[in-house]
């Protein structure tokens, strides 16, 4: 996933909807050079605070807008589900029209307390839009209106699983270039462990 990322970044990617794409660190000491931190300094900014580094991104805010991302693709998956009952019940409605049949329904009044219903023939149906509201549709206009939201919230749903691949990239990039700075700070201790041992 590293290697895509990167790709994405020299192609001139530089953001998706407002995520920067993190920048995949070839050379360690010049970007320690450019960035003016120290190891320390650089795997901290990495990690989590913040610093004027235009080269790399930090972790913690990656997770952040991860963790906005799921919440929000997790109301979506919750919210096809209900939309498209709304359409079986419309389209259940439309189908008992005109043949004299009552339809039973048993519907939630509250978590777990349901209720039974008979429904007679009807032209329209009331929609909850949200907010306290809901509207009276007749059953034409009520699955053209389900229809829409059903297919907008599908599309937001791609959106938001290409969003959530994108950021995981970016994620793993980052953690790379963490790992890079660590592991470059180790030889280079080490490095200079030995050539203190040779000198004395």
């Amino acid at each position: 996933m590293a290697s895509s990322s990167s790709a994405a970044s020299s192609f001139g990617v530089t953001e998706r909807r407002g995520i920067p794409a993190a920048a995949f660190v070839e050379d360690v000491e010049t970007y320690l050079a450019q960035s003016g931190l120290d190891v320390n300094s650089s795997l901290a900014f990495l990690q989590e605070r913040s610093a004027p580094s235009s080269l790399s991104i930090q972790l913690q805010q990656y997770k952040l807008v991860e963790m906005k991302l799921l919440a929000q693709q997790r109301d979506l998956r919750a919210k096809i589900p209900d939309i498209e009952k709304c359409l079986d019940v419309v389209a259940t409605l439309q189908a008992k029209k005109g043949t004299g049949e009552a339809l039973i329904a048993d519907f939630e009044v509250s978590e777990g307390i349901y209720s039974r219903a008979c429904i007679e023939d009807t032209d329209s149906v009331c929609l909850w839009l949200g907010a306290n509201v809901m509207l009276d549709y007749s059953c034409e206009e009520a699955t053209a209106l389900l229809q829409k939201n059903l297919e907008n919230a599908t599309a937001s749903l791609e959106v938001l699983v290409a969003d959530l691949q994108f950021l995981r990239d970016q994620v793993t990039v980052t953690q790379v270039t963490i790992a890079r700075v660590y592991n470059w700070d180790v030889h280079q201790r080490r490095t200079r462990q030995t050539a203190a041992a040779k000198d004395s």
